[in-house]
């Protein structure tokens, strides 16, 4: 069964490196159960033959799975799957991201790295029920999880509704606690989309990821208690680093 998913999807002139696809598809048969009771993966050799390419391909697949932390070469003894430890971060109707961290043994930080006021452009303006052009705050912030960085988001609001949100971010460092200093004391989920890519340049920095990482990407959408947006966010997760959780009927605002 790993087998079958390893070779699914790796082909040549596609336009991506042979190397990265079968890093991809090595990622995809850890999780399908490649390798032993040990951890150990087969040989070079052998998956050389499996993926039809040279041992140096197979070496730079490796290798680069080495880095992003999911393998560990040993001298004279093969490749091992490090089992991963992941947060579980859990999407509800409230969640609150340092809240969530602690409830794991975790210290969770969200620090503020830029803002702007800028015109809403079409996904925003619709995710946040406005017009088209209209001022909207948008915040860059990285989410640490005792110190390690799990993810990053940007973030939009509405800057007519809420003018002083700013101002109360930097001072709380906290979007649920600055929402209820502009006089929003509650909000919910109204929608969340995930999605999954490779690491862009600014995750890779921002995050500390390796080429080639994959992260989940959340799109989403608080809500007052009438149903009206008050904002709009996309998060990238580490997808090493952070498990999503979906509950369902949860009613655990996220910070």
């Amino acid at each position: 069964m790993a087998s079958e998913i390893m070779l699914r999807g790796v082909g040549r002139r596609t336009g991506i490196a042979l190397w990265r696809q079968i890093a991809d598809a090595i990622r995809a048969g850890i999780s399908s159960g490649l390798g032993d009771e040990t951890g150990k993966l087969p040989s070079e050799t052998e998956l050389a033959e499996q993926f039809g390419v040279n041992r140096h391909t197979v070496r730079s697949a490796i290798s680069a799975l080495v880095n992003e932390g999911i393998l560990r070469a040993e001298q004279g003894r093969g490749t091992f799957v490090i089992s991963p430890s992941r947060l579980t971060y859990p999407i509800t109707r409230r969640t609150r991201f340092s809240a969530s961290l602690a409830e794991q043994g975790q210290r969770g930080v969200s620090r503020l790295i830029s803002h702007d006021i800028i015109e809403a452009h079409r996904d925003v303006a619709t995710s946040l029920d406005l017009e088209e052009g209209v001022p909207v705050l948008q915040i860059n912030s990285v989410g640490t999880s005792d110190d390690t960085p799990v993810s990053r988001t940007t973030a939009w609001f509405d800057h007519a509704r809420f003018p002083d949100l700013l101002s109360h971010l930097k001072t709380t460092n906290s979007v649920t606690k600055a929402f209820a200093a502009s006089g929003l004391d509650d909000y919910v989920r109204q929608s969340t989309l995930i999605e999954a890519y490779h690491a862009t340049l600014d995750d890779i920095e921002i995050m500390g990821l390796s080429p080639g990482s994959i992260v989940l990407v959340t799109h989403a959408v608080n809500a007052d208690l009438d149903g009206r947006p008050v904002e709009y966010s996309k998060t990238r997760f580490s997808a090493d680093r952070v498990n999503l959780q979906i509950e369902l009927g949860s009613n655990a605002a996220e910070d």
